[in-house]
């Protein structure tokens, strides 16, 4: 005979039902709330996309509720504080850049009246090693041209919702018509743009397909729209995406003459020693990048800081003088290169030791 009655029976499944229902009104009262939490943030994002069109100078501009998620991502022309004359080394780029594709969106006419083939490119890739310029290239190439910036980020582009990765997708090309002249920069392409394959998951290979689709059937050969690629490693991207870039452009690491450059843009604002050897030091930099002269600089800017604080930080008076009023920071000499970049890849040793080779560097400049 059965342990359990008839009845005990019945309770164990009234309970188990009572248990599935709650669950149940659990679920569906946190989807709810969920909802109602991304309508307002919607609402919110609506408020702020409007708010970015009217600084653009467009307060007719309508943006849909994807469109609007996007909006914040775009930098306006004056608030890009870069420009080509800030990136040292990289003239031959910049000459390019300057005649391929700026000419043609400030003057779309002029290069498409004789012939469509005088237009602008729809897409631009820069490639090199990290710390190189690309990013830099990239925005001073929006503020050169005025173009409004829309800067992709793939996190922009990701939902839980199947089917609104797609659509996010669609309102960044929607956006960038709305708003063009446009440059639309993905940076690090290749962990977006990857070459596809069948390990890919089902919405990343359709975000892939509707990017695609729609950089190829939705830009007219009258749309000013640019899409702008940065990457440190070409050969991860798709096939079909290096051919929708056909200007491509090698940031490489930078040569004597361009670390030289470098150094002396990065150092115009700073007060420097009588006959500082800039040569020297770009000779004893071989290897860096941009993004490690930069570095350099700034650990042997901050030896003076350094010292004026050692010598001046028990002065509560002079502190607060100093923190009001600032404080004029003496010259900055190669020592300071010397005792701040010790711990660095920087080859301080050849600037200590053939000192002469120094001293008849500093003649030349």
């Amino acid at each position: 005979m059965s342990p359990f009655s008839l009845s005990d029976k019945k309770v164990y499944i009234d309970v188990a039902m009572m248990l599935a229902t709650l669950a149940a009104g659990y679920y569906s009262l946190m989807t709810v709330m969920d909802h109602m939490g991304e309508g307002k943030q919607r609402r919110t994002l609506q408020a702020k996309g409007n708010q970015i069109m009217q600084k653009l100078g467009r307060p007719e501009v309508q943006l849909d509720e994807y469109e609007a998620q996007l909006a914040s991502e775009i930098i306006h022309p004056e608030d890009i504080t870069v420009n080509f004359s800030d990136i040292g080394g990289l003239e031959p780029i910049v000459s390019s850049l300057r005649e391929t594709i700026i000419f043609p969106l400030l003057y779309p006419n002029l290069f498409t009246s004789s012939s469509a083939l005088t237009g602008a490119p729809k897409g631009v890739l820069l490639y090199g090693p990290p710390g190189c310029g690309k990013t830099m290239l990239a925005r001073a190439l929006a503020k050169e041209s005025g173009a409004t910036f829309v800067n992709v980020k793939i996190s922009n582009l990701t939902n839980k919702w199947f089917g609104e990765s797609n659509k996010l997708v669609a309102g960044v090309f929607s956006l960038a018509q709305k708003c063009q002249p446009s440059i639309i920069f993905i940076d690090e392409i290749d962990a977006f743009l990857r070459t596809r394959s069948s390990m890919d998951h089902e919405v990343t290979g359709m975000m892939k397909a509707e990017f695609m689709t729609l950089w190829d059937g939705l830009l007219s050969a009258s749309d000013r729209i640019l899409v702008l690629g940065a990457t440190n490693r070409p050969d991860d991207i798709d096939a079909a995406i290096i051919r929708r870039m056909p200007k491509r452009f090698a940031v490489p690491m930078p040569n004597l003459e361009q670390r030289e450059a470098i150094l002396r843009i990065m150092l115009k604002d700073t007060v420097l020693a009588p006959n500082f050897p800039a040569k020297a030091l770009a000779m004893q930099t071989e290897g860096l990048s941009g993004s490690d002269l930069k570095e350099i600089c700034r650990n042997a800017a901050m030896v003076p800081v350094r010292e004026y604080m050692r010598e001046h930080g028990g002065d509560p008076a002079i502190m607060a003088k100093a923190r009001t009023e600032g404080y004029t920071m003496r010259p900055l000499t190669i020592n300071d290169f010397l005792i701040g970049n010790a711990d660095t890849i920087i080859d301080t040793s050849q600037l200590v030791v053939d000192r002469s080779r120094i001293d008849t560097i500093e003649n030349l400049d």
